[in-house]
């Protein structure tokens, strides 16, 4: 079994992406930007997670999540998608994310669309 991977998308918020960075230092995680994919369509944000083995995290309800579902519905892998609420408050946002990542595994994420917060 695999530990949890994270690809922050473009969008979500810098304070979220360095809170879970400075409680879970240990954790791989990456940035659309960092992965030289800035301005990548999501359907491309989405295939290069897959084939990394990460669970895209994104404000994008609007259109990522469409991308998601038809990628699910045509058989394509997807290691996950976490889409955050605008609204959440921020400290609830960073705690979800890193009780998922130490408490679950990857496997467990895939294909899986979650909303946060729980």
């Amino acid at each position: 079994m695999s530990r949890v991977k994270y690809l922050f998308d473009e969008d979500l918020n810098g304070r979220i992406v360095r809170g879970v960075r400075r409680r879970l230092s240990d954790l791989d995680s990456t940035t659309v930007q960092e992965a030289d994919l800035p301005e990548a369509s999501d359907a491309a944000v989405l295939d290069w997670a897959a084939a990394q083995g990460r669970i895209v995290v994104t404000h994008d309800h609007r259109t990522m999540r469409p991308c998601a579902e038809e990628r699910l519905k045509l058989g394509q892998s997807m290691a996950g998608l976490i889409l955050v609420r605008q609204t959440a408050a921020l400290g609830r946002v960073i705690d979800d994310l890193v009780l998922v990542a130490e408490a679950s595994t990857a496997e467990e994420w895939e294909g899986t669309i979650l909303f946060l917060p729980f």
